[in-house]
């Protein structure tokens, strides 16, 4: 067993918080992922809100979606679990941008 940053007990390998203090994010100002909020508010499953490890889907009082893209880890899940045709336009950030994992 091994200790996390912050002296929680972690059971195997590096927490996911250290991991990620760890992690740089070179952000671009053209998005990689643009969601279309009007189809996604129509959506009854919400499967990004749930599935974005990032948390980065948030539901909106009116029912809509906000999405930032500035703290995206870039794995695609969102993109792979949205089943509204159109709602989420995904590619790879452009040369140089993007997380970068470093080892540690």
């Amino acid at each position: 067993m091994t200790t996390t940053a912050k002296g929680t007990p972690q059971p195997y390998g590096t927490a996911f918080e250290d991991r990620m203090d760890t992690v740089e994010f070179r952000v671009s100002p053209n998005a990689h992922i643009t969601v279309d909020t009007d189809v996604c508010r129509g959506c009854t499953t919400r499967a990004c809100l749930h599935a974005c490890p990032a948390k980065l889907f948030v539901p909106t009082a009116d029912g809509g979606l906000v999405f930032n893209h500035e703290q995206c880890f870039e794995c695609g899940t969102c993109y792979l679990v949205c089943d509204a045709d159109g709602a989420i336009s995904w590619s790879y950030p452009e040369g140089g941008r993007g997380v970068v994992f470093r080892k540690g």
